[in-house]
């Protein structure tokens, strides 16, 4: 599995914690920057790690910024990314489950670290159940055909 992350300058400290935790489980993983707490734009980092996830080079790919919702929303204007902002484990489990989220979003002014450690494990181990999920997931890339 190959995981693409990036964050803001308010996500950035939780960010570095987040690719800690992950070299030390041998996740292959590339950050996408920021490189300090200097005030970035949010959809710079949102694009470069849904263009890489919706390219298929990353199989997966987690953002941060302050609140986690503005990288949502700037990653889901990527065609074929489903990207779900989390802030408590049962969302983890069901967005990967019945949602095929590709991209992980989390706030870094508002998650606890150990949370988020443990969103990140949980979204990362968990599989998409497809069944009736699979025909919800297709009507979203319908309205994105049609829309984006």
């Amino acid at each position: 599995m190959k995981i693409a992350i990036a964050s803001d300058h308010g996500g950035y400290q939780l960010k570095n914690t987040i690719v800690q935790h992950l070299t030390e489980k041998g996740i292959d993983m590339t950050d996408f920057g920021t490189k300090d707490e200097t005030s970035v734009d949010y959809p710079d980092y949102a694009k470069k790690v849904g263009v890489e996830v919706a390219s298929k080079k990353y199989d997966l790919g987690i953002l941060v910024c302050g609140t986690g919702i503005g990288m949502s929303i700037a990653a889901n204007k990527v065609p074929g990314i489903r990207c779900a902002l989390v802030s408590d484990c049962f969302s983890a489990r069901a967005t990967r489950q019945h949602n095929d989220s590709n991209i992980l979003a989390l706030g870094g002014r508002v998650i606890g670290t150990e949370l988020a450690l443990e969103i990140v494990d949980i979204w990362l181990k968990t599989e998409f159940e497809a069944g009736r999920h699979q025909r919800r997931v297709d009507q979203i890339a319908d309205i994105e055909k049609k829309h984006l």
